[in-house]
């Protein structure tokens, strides 16, 4: 974010911490220009940053690798989730997704400053916002799965803090807990497969897993890897049973039985169940030998 150095968010430093410290970039702040302010006893940088809370105001935007809108996106931000706002060039802020601290660029129109805490999220795989308490009334927006929002009871409807209504079929209170992740991951049947995706309009392989646990209160980095190093214990493959996460080379999946694979992927560009030894199969045809790197029961 463009400051001056009066900014009391803001320090300018010549300070030296020793060598650099190997930081994930997809967690970490610790660009050449700007270190957040939090490493600033182990990161040398000329320019630390503190963080701007800012919350998303759309039901859906893509975070990017760049400031740009044909830039790759490494994930999704959703309604009510928020963002810690870094520096910005032009339209587009960098910072870090405080649902699951991943970074990346978003058009800073998606966000602005956090209203009240949110008490309910969406349970549906979308819900619609009216303009009034009726739901003969204008849609204005559609929320997708697990959008989270501060709400006041209006008879059948969650009166949002920021405008509009959503009926209370599609919503719950925000420490509602699904009974079993592969019950939260089947509303997301059929959605297209969309790299950086997280929401049932658009969703990849562990942005799935990720939303799914989070249904059920249990957070999950974002990226498959992370989930693989950080989640549940680990499993023998012949031990397998349902509701257990399968890692493979850039993938994951939830088994909705101990042969049967719940998973979005890029093969049938949707999110599918399908025998697990076709998914093996389909890898070990690529040249894969051993395509399955893990088994994490939770």
């Amino acid at each position: 974010m463009t400051r001056n150095s009066s900014d009391p968010c803001e320090q300018l430093t010549a300070r030296v911490c020793g060598p650099r410290p190997l930081l994930d970039p997809r967690s970490s702040i610790a660009r050449a220009d700007l270190v957040e302010i939090g490493l600033s006893s182990t990161v040398a940088a000329g320019r630390y940053v503190a963080p701007l809370p800012m919350q998303v105001v759309v039901p859906r935007s893509a975070m990017r690798k760049s400031g740009a809108a044909d830039a790759v996106a490494v994930s999704e931000l959703l309604f009510g989730e928020g963002f810690d706002l870094y520096d910005s060039e032009g339209c587009w802020g960098f910072g870090r997704s405080t649902a699951d601290h991943y970074t990346g660029w978003v058009l800073l129109s998606a966000v602005s400053e956090p209203g009240l805490p949110p008490s309910h999220r969406i349970a549906a795989r979308r819900a619609p916002v009216f303009a009034g308490p009726d739901i003969k009334a204008a849609v204005v927006a559609e929320l997708p799965f697990h959008s989270r929002f501060a709400a006041t009871m209006s008879g059948r409807f969650a009166a949002l803090e920021t405008g509009g209504y959503v009926h209370l079929a599609h919503v719950e209170p925000i420490d509602t807990r699904a009974i079993q992740p592969i019950a939260a991951a089947r509303l997301f049947t059929g959605a297209p497969y969309v790299w950086g995706g997280r929401s049932p309009d658009g969703v990849d392989c562990s942005g799935l897993v990720q939303m799914a646990l989070a249904a059920c209160g249990i957070a999950a980095p974002r990226d498959s890897d992370q989930q693989l190093a950080a989640l549940g214990t680990a499993v023998p493959f012949g031990e397998r049973t349902a509701g257990d996460l399968i890692f493979f080379p850039g993938h994951v999946g939830m088994l909705a039985d101990g042969d049967r694979l719940f998973h979005a992927n890029a093969h049938w560009m949707s999110t599918v169940e399908e025998p697990l030894a076709d998914v093996i199969a389909r890898l070990e045809a690529t040249g894969i030998a051993a395509p399955v790197t893990g088994v994490r029961r939770l």
